[in-house]
């Protein structure tokens, strides 16, 4: 019987971590997304980012600066010297998922 539960609870923790990699795949894919072209005004206008192919050359290089998430977060939310606050046009998962993407992306999620 402990064999058996011992099987069943690693299949189910196999079968979350799935799940947990599939979520996170898909929520760095929503902010390169937003990141390169559907945020208004787009992230990619103002900062490079090697992974996501920008130059531009108004904010901070991210590769050099390394972001974490919640300080994207924030940022995004509360706008950072030029860069204005996006908390009215983008949803808490949409500013979830870019400052998830621009961590990841940047080497600022250690």
């Amino acid at each position: 019987m402990m064999k058996k539960t011992c099987t069943l609870a690693a299949l189910m923790l196999t079968a979350l971590a799935g799940t947990v990699h599939a979520d996170e795949a898909a929520q760095m894919a929503r902010g390169k997304e937003l990141f390169t072209t559907a945020a208004v005004p787009a992230c990619a206008v103002c900062h490079t980012l090697k992974d996501a192919g920008t130059e531009g050359a108004i904010g901070p290089v991210l590769d050099e600066l390394q972001p974490d998430a919640a300080r994207v977060a924030r940022a995004l939310k509360d706008g950072i010297g030029a860069m204005p606050s996006f908390k009215a046009t983008m949803s808490e998962a949409d500013i979830a998922a870019v400052a998830l993407y621009v961590s990841k992306a940047s080497g600022g999620a250690k």
